[in-house]
């Protein structure tokens, strides 16, 4: 599995910490908690894609990117809709994790350091994801060890994407503004969480007295 992990393109780029062996022994033990924010997340990632284009309704080539990446965010909800039905796995109401929270509140507030801000951090997050479908697929029965699979393959895409709309709206500083979002994402996907969330670190353990 490490040699999966390190030729995927999420953990060959831009990430500077690999997902805890904990986590994924958290995840695959409680896959279907995992399951119902998996699917969450999908609706969020299309959610985060239109947003983009209805604040930046001026760049025509990230308006059109994002399109298609929102309607492919969509299928995916409904594969992974369609994963728990199979499943039996029941939709069920969840508290946010602290991930999405703790990593926009690095995010700049004015233009144009928030364009950048929002293109990285959607960046960060879809490799993340990638690296993840690669640790879990693995592990997971059927259907969703083939549906993760295919999922890496368009998260990395995705993260691509991102990274290089950042390119283009900052040649020069996006890189080392790259740099410090991914130190905090790295941080928030490594420490011990109170929730087991896709992009969470791994449940925090309580030592015997």
């Amino acid at each position: 599995m490490a040699a999966d992990l390190a030729s995927t393109p999420a953990a060959a780029s831009i990430l500077r910490s690999a997902t805890p062996a904990a986590w994924v022994e958290d995840a695959v033990a409680h896959w279907p908690e995992l399951l119902v924010d998996h699917a969450n997340c999908e609706k969020k990632a299309a959610s985060t894609a239109l947003a983009l284009m209805f604040a930046y309704p001026e760049d025509e080539a990230l308006a059109l990117g994002l399109s298609r990446l929102a309607r492919e965010e969509l299928r995916h909800y409904e594969q992974v809709v369609r994963a728990m039905r199979a499943l039996g796995v029941p939709f069920a109401r969840q508290r946010p994790g602290r991930y999405a929270q703790e990593l926009r509140l690095l995010l700049a507030t004015c233009e144009p350091a928030r364009k950048l801000d929002l293109l990285l951090s959607g960046a960060l997050i879809e490799a993340r994801s990638a690296e993840r479908f690669v640790l879990l697929a693995p592990r997971l029965p059927a259907p969703l060890d083939a549906l993760y699979a295919g999922l890496a393959v368009s998260e990395a895409r995705h993260f691509e994407l991102y990274v290089a709309f950042a390119r283009a709206c900052a040649p020069e500083g996006w890189q080392r503004r790259l740099a410090q979002l991914a130190a905090r994402e790295a941080q928030l996907a490594t420490a011990p969480d109170e929730l087991l969330r896709f992009h969470s670190g791994p449940l925090r353990r309580v030592e015997a007295s």
